[in-house]
């Protein structure tokens, strides 16, 4: 279960601070993508800020209510963005891979609620 629990884990961070850490950066994709989603480019930064701390939150043993918020924060961040895509038109192709994200967030979210009623056992 502690296995399943990290693989989840672990790539929901990769790709959350892969996302974080690209959005430091200039890239005209970016800003043409956000125009047609219709925000701002300065939220990636407060996005990409938000994503940091939550792996953070996630990878830092114990503080259990911190952890639900960065679950909850990655989830609304996902669903967010998928929402944003499909409303700007785009096609399914384009942001699919965001489905395989949310995966990553229900997985690690499961498997962490497993472990933890396994420590209360």
């Amino acid at each position: 279960m502690k296995i399943i629990y990290w693989i989840f884990t672990g790539l929901l961070i990769a790709l959350m601070l892969f996302s974080a850490v690209t959005s430091f950066f200039p890239n005209p994709q970016g800003e043409a993508m956000m125009k047609a989603i219709g925000y701002p480019y300065s939220v990636l930064h407060l996005l990409a800020v938000a994503k940091i701390l939550g792996a953070i939150a996630l990878l830092v043993p114990g503080f259990p209510r911190l952890k639900e918020w960065a679950y909850a924060g990655f989830t609304f961040d996902v669903i967010g963005a998928m929402y944003a895509f499909y409303m700007a038109g785009f096609a399914f192709k384009d942001w699919a891979f965001m489905v395989v994200a949310l995966g990553f967030v229900f997985g690690s979210y499961i498997y962490y609620h497993k472990l933890q009623n396994v420590k209360k056992a």
